[in-house]
């Protein structure tokens, strides 16, 4: 039985369709970013909070954790126009402290060259600080008191840098059903290099500093199966205005743009 032409046409575009929502892209260290122009210099708040079921009538609990301050700047270091990211955290819970990150990055690849990192809570100060090379990361040796100067952690693929992400995300062509495989590194966390999905699982409209705004919906599984984080991206900037993690006590912890 031979088929109408028209439903060769609609077979074909399905087909076509499914293979689009099959593909993966597998991100590659070095290589320039699709949409990174819209990492634009300036700085951005998130309020951190902890978002607890409660009994009865009383429906949830928020505590507050940190304000989150992220900065985009772009510099002159060693004759070269580079990125560079600085973070705040300013904490309330458990315990007043206070951590500063300091990043760098060739710009357009995001390529990451230098990360330090200072924490200070209860009178104590911990130093840290990490070279990205794409064979391996190291501790930087010439940083004082570096509690990281003897890290080596070998790699078989450069690496971005995960304490970055939000920024990181930014700059990737979201769009429905884009799903991307990216190879991130925690300096000086328990866990190797390894790559993560962030996939589009779709758009919708929630609430930002200024009204409503349209979003993509971004989710990993940071892979551990069971347990999905999600992103709400705006369209357009692409800037991140909330991000919901579940926590295996049933808490949430919730990041969302205050400015």
């Amino acid at each position: 039985m031979r088929l109408p032409a028209l439903a060769l046409v609609a077979i074909f575009l399905a087909s076509l369709s499914l293979s689009s929502r099959a593909a993966v892209e597998q991100l590659e260290v070095g290589k320039p970013l699709p949409r990174f122009s819209l990492l634009k210099p300036g700085t951005h708040h998130y309020l951190r909070f902890m978002r607890t079921p409660a009994a009865g009538a009383e429906g949830t609990k928020n505590q507050p954790i940190d304000i989150w301050t992220r900065e985009i700047r772009f510099e002159e270091r060693g004759g070269r126009r580079l990125m560079r990211v600085v973070q705040r955290w300013d904490g309330v819970w458990p315990a007043l402290s206070t951590r500063t990150l300091d990043s760098w990055f060739e710009p357009e690849s995001f390529r990451p060259l230098t990360h330090e990192r200072i924490s200070e809570r209860d009178g104590k100060r911990l130093v840290e600080g990490f070279v990205f090379a794409p064979e391996r990361i190291t501790g930087m040796r010439e940083l004082a008191d570096n509690a990281h100067k003897d890290l080596v952690v070998a790699t078989n693929e450069p690496t971005y840098n995960f304490e970055t992400d939000i920024e990181f995300l930014q700059a990737l062509p979201l769009t429905e059903d884009y799903d991307a495989r990216i190879n991130f590194y925690h300096p000086g966390g328990p866990s190797a290099p390894q790559r993560y999905s962030f996939r589009v699982t779709g758009s919708a409209t929630i609430a930002g500093p200024a009204g409503p705004v349209e979003c993509w919906v971004v989710k990993t599984d940071y892979n551990r199966p069971g347990s999905e984080s999600t992103f709400w991206f705006a369209k357009g900037s692409q800037l991140m205005l909330r991000q919901e993690s579940p926590m295996p006590d049933g808490r949430v912890m919730v990041k969302t743009l205050i400015d």
